[in-house]
């Protein structure tokens, strides 16, 4: 393939695509198309249309170009969703959705707090919590949900004991932020919810610039906007974002990546038994790859004319680049499908790439190396109750998951 694609030169599918009967892969359609044409125009809910980036190589080629716009206010971006939408039109965006030098001047504020090293003095308190949490769930009746007792609190006391959020109020912020991940949402109320969110944390940032706690929020934001380095609405959003992503994200990945497993008893006996930190670290990074649970591509547009492998796209036009394709091409991984915890080539996209890669992934990969062994250990017979074809999954999501995981023990 080479040249630029005109618009209705060439069938543009829908774009998300529906999965197939493995909730675990990504749609076949997608699938379809990394092989016979990695990079192709799509259809949006809106009529609209981009190009959909599908290879391992292309994925990070577009990730890591700064050719490539974040900001989804830019002439082209493609929204895919209404929520998204009213999001770019009546907010101030989140600085991930930022470009250089704004993006880089408030990650820079925040990355000292999720350094490898950094999250290591965390351990011994996530270690605590799933403790708890587990003594917590073995004294439920069975079967139990996994995700309500164990994989969604989990994050969740940990970002709010990071951040300074009192987890007293994480049944309002959760329902808060599954409402700004559905896909359905319509753009008021992507709006309003983002505005109570803000509103309650920048009455947060208020309260601690006058009564500082060892919260993130009290360390770092508040000073910063009584130095006058951030404004309140700055600090507000960049906790709201941390707030949503650090427990959505690693609750879908803990339940789904249980349940993939369960369906492998021999993995599963393995990270019970093993006291080598690598088998633990090659099972997390490999379910991962793939699950890749930002599933429905991330999002950016040409601000110049750009060629990426052969292929011609002009300034203006948007590209949606397949985390959930690239994890499973299997120019990259060879057998891609087959779940491999001793793979040699870990360089997943499941965290994106380039200078917008997740900020927070040291967190999630020390709290998921900490809760797959202990609960495998705590529970040894631990399955799931009903079969994946009775479960409801996110595919309705911005983050992939399962609703609920009734387990048997």
């Amino acid at each position: 393939m080479s040249g630029t694609l005109a618009a209705g030169t060439e069938h543009a599918p829908n774009f998300p695509m529906p999965r197939g009967r493995c909730p675990y892969d990504p749609p076949p359609q997608v699938e379809h198309l990394r092989a016979e044409r990695p990079i192709g125009r799509v259809t949006l809910y809106d009529g609209a249309e981009a190009w959909l980036v599908t290879r391992h190589a292309d994925v990070r080629a577009v990730l890591a170009d700064p050719r490539f716009s974040a900001d989804l206010r830019t002439p082209g971006f493609p929204l895919m969703s209404p929520s998204r939408r009213g999001r770019a039109q009546q907010l101030e965006p989140a600085f991930i959705s930022l470009d250089d030098p704004e993006h880089a001047r408030m990650r820079r504020m925040l990355i000292s707090e999720f350094t490898v090293k950094r999250t290591a003095t965390l351990r011994p308190m996530v270690a605590g919590i799933v403790d708890e949490l587990l003594e917590e769930f073995a004294a439920q009746p069975q079967p139990a949900d996994l995700v309500a007792g164990f994989a969604l609190p989990l994050p969740s006391l940990v970002i709010c004991r990071m951040l300074g959020v009192p987890y007293a109020d994480h049944d309002w912020f959760q329902a808060l932020s599954a409402r700004l991940l559905t896909t359905s949402t319509t753009p008021e109320e992507t709006v309003a919810t983002v505005d109570e969110l803000r509103g309650y944390l920048a009455e947060l940032v208020r309260r601690r610039i006058s009564d500082p706690d060892d919260g993130m929020i009290g360390r770092v934001l508040a000073p910063r906007v009584a130095a006058g380095d951030l404004t309140i609405g700055e600090a507000a959003g960049m906790a709201q974002l941390l707030l949503v992503a650090g427990h959505e994200t690693t609750a879908n990945q803990l339940a789904l990546g249980t349940m993939v497993l369960l369906d492998h008893p021999e993995v599963a006996a393995e990270l019970r038994t093993s006291d080598d930190p690598s088998v633990v670290d090659g099972a997390v990074e490999e379910l991962l790859r793939l699950l890749t649970i930002v599933h429905n591509a991330r999002a950016r547009v040409a601000v110049e004319d750009v060629e990426i492998d052969g292929v011609l796209i002009r300034a203006g036009e948007g590209v949606l680049a397949s985390s959930e394709a690239a994890d499973r091409d299997p120019d990259a991984f060879p057998d891609p499908d087959r779940f491999d915890i001793h793979r040699p080539h870990r360089q997943h996209v499941a965290f994106g790439f380039g200078v917008h890669q997740c900020l927070g992934q040291p967190l999630a990969r020390m709290e998921l190396r900490v809760a797959y062994p202990a609960l495998l250990r705590r529970f040894p017979d631990l399955a799931v109750a009903r079969p994946a074809d009775e479960l409801r999954f996110r595919g309705d999501r911005f983050v992939y998951g399962v609703h609920e995981l009734p387990v048997t023990w």
